[in-house]
């Protein structure tokens, strides 16, 4: 689960389906032999849909999975999604 929050996953999902949506989109560009001006143009599409999608969802994980270091990095509860400050930041980094 992302979110426990339905209006955030929701839009989390909504992002995801809309760069699916522009992924088929470059497929069929490629398919097509578009030229590559188009194609760049879809692929940049894709590729700034899927950081925006990644960003809520790292955004997502700062309000309602960090566990703070002080704590010994142990989730609460048994609660598997909760990270760490620093398992949050090295998820970050993977999108930058």
């Amino acid at each position: 689960m992302i979110s426990h929050d339905e209006a955030t996953q929701r839009k989390i999902l909504n992002r995801l389906k809309r760069a699916r949506g522009q992924l088929d989109a470059v497929i069929s560009a490629v398919e097509e032999q578009k030229s590559c001006r188009d194609v760049v143009t879809q692929l940049s599409a894709v590729t700034s849909a899927l950081d925006r999608a990644g960003f809520a969802i790292v955004s997502t994980a700062m309000r309602e999975c960090v566990v703070a270091d002080a704590e010994g990095g142990a989730a609460e509860d048994g609660d598997d999604d909760r990270m760490t400050i620093d398992e949050l930041e090295q998820l970050f980094m993977r999108l930058s």
